[in-house]
């Protein structure tokens, strides 16, 4: 990601376009809710306008705005990214199961030997 100045410095205007856009969104949620005898598509209007009207609200100001931008280089970045081949993800995959299960004997069998030491030698509580 570019290396930009981060500034958080905001006026009462943007505040309260996201205070108005997060009202917006509950709007539609209790628009869904409340329009339950409703057929699904008047419901599903409800809510998509209610939260499109939230957007649009939010991408006014410059905290949604930056939003905007930060989710645009979020997705620059993760098409730079090498993602590996089947192959490789199946060797990786196989390498951390065979791990998993050598740790998980080893630390069976150092229970094993300690609660015979424990038990068996030290309190001689065993059969």
């Amino acid at each position: 990601m570019s290396n930009q100045t981060v500034q958080t410095v905001s006026t009462s205007g943007d505040k309260l376009k996201v205070v108005l856009a997060v009202v917006a969104a509950m709007a539609g949620v209790v628009g869904f809710f409340y329009l339950a005898g409703q057929k699904p598509l008047i419901r599903a209007a409800a809510l998509v306008g209610g939260l499109l009207v939230s957007v649009l609200i939010a991408y006014t100001s410059q905290a949604g705005r930056d939003f905007l931008n930060f989710a645009k280089e979020s997705v620059r970045e993760t098409r730079k990214v090498v993602w590996p081949t089947r192959k490789e993800a199946t060797q990786i995959t196989l390498i951390v199961f065979g791990f998993v299960l050598t740790m998980a004997l080893f630390l069976w069998g150092t229970d094993k030997i300690l609660e015979v030491l424990l038990y068996d030698w030290i309190l001689k509580l065993g059969k």
